[in-house]
């Protein structure tokens, strides 16, 4: 018997890969959620690969291991970071060892752990790219719109399917970077301002594109802040400590479908739950 399909045959559509990605986690509030809700999203949107920002996770200030591990047994295949991943002095060996907990590519030099990762799915391997902006930025950064390129071209030898987190304050940069990246990565997702924007799209090329995927923290809060230390530093503009805002927390992110053969996304959605304890 031939196993031809006939000419007639439908064609079968194409594999779709479910990619979820949560912005920044801001302290404990932000932990604890995204540790009762990264299982129940997962599940609830058929959800193939989860990367989580933890850039804030530790107190609003970087990550520690023990948390970094903790939000990889809550379900997060990949943890992002940025500026201040090097607030908690404990993470750099642990970065060491760790290749799921990425920092910036273009950090000049050549700082501990790693920028960038691909790992196997069921569907077929999934690359991240953890990238930092340079506009409003801490200075001493490498050119990201150069540093991507080769970093991009390399992986896309490994899969096509490729998330960037791009960890910039300047929206211009950040949008500049998805146009930078069409066609060449799966999806640019930005992180940083803990704001969530409502560009979310598909670029003419096939990446999916939203300027900040917002934070996963308190909502009643200056982005992750308490109010009140905030509100004293705009009005007097003395150094003034700020700690983690509490109550409800607001979850956001982003969830992207790309077709696991081409890499092209095929649509993107804002992600926003409530979770109160």
């Amino acid at each position: 018997m031939s196993t031809e399909a006939s000419p007639d045959a439908t064609p079968s559509p194409p594999e779709a890969l479910r990619l979820l990605f949560l912005g920044d986690v801001v302290g404990e509030p932000g932990r604890k959620a995204v540790a009762t809700l990264l299982p129940v999203l997962k599940e609830e949107l058929a959800v193939d690969f989860a990367i989580v920002n933890g850039e804030n996770a530790a107190g609003g200030r970087g990550i520690t291991p023990k948390i970094a591990i903790g939000l990889m047994r809550a379900g997060a295949a990949v943890i992002t970071t940025g500026d201040h991943i090097w607030d908690q002095k404990e993470i750099i060996p642990f970065m060491i060892d760790e290749p799921r907990l990425l920092r910036p590519i273009n950090y000049p030099g050549s700082p501990p752990g790693q920028g960038s990762i691909v790992l196997e799915t069921k569907k077929g391997r999934v690359g991240v790219i953890n990238l930092q902006g340079r506009v409003f930025m801490k200075e001493g950064m490498e050119n990201p719109f150069s540093r991507i390129a080769e970093v991009v071209q390399e992986m896309r030898r490994e899969t096509p399917v490729i998330l960037v987190d791009f960890h910039a304050e300047a929206t211009s940069e950040k949008v500049a970077m998805g146009w930078h990246l069409d066609g060449l990565v799966s999806a640019v997702i930005g992180t940083h301002t803990h704001v969530p924007t409502a560009d979310e799209r598909l670029l003419p090329k096939g990446t999916a594109y939203q300027s900040d995927a917002g934070m996963c923290g308190p909502m009643e809060s200056v982005i992750g802040s308490e109010v009140q230390p905030v509100l004293e530093r705009f009005h007097t503009a003395l150094p003034t400590k700020f700690g983690v805002g509490k109550g409800p927390v607001r979850v956001n992110g982003v969830l992207i479908t790309v077709d696991a053969h081409t890499g092209r996304a095929t649509a993107i959605e804002r992600v926003a739950r409530t979770w109160h304890e």
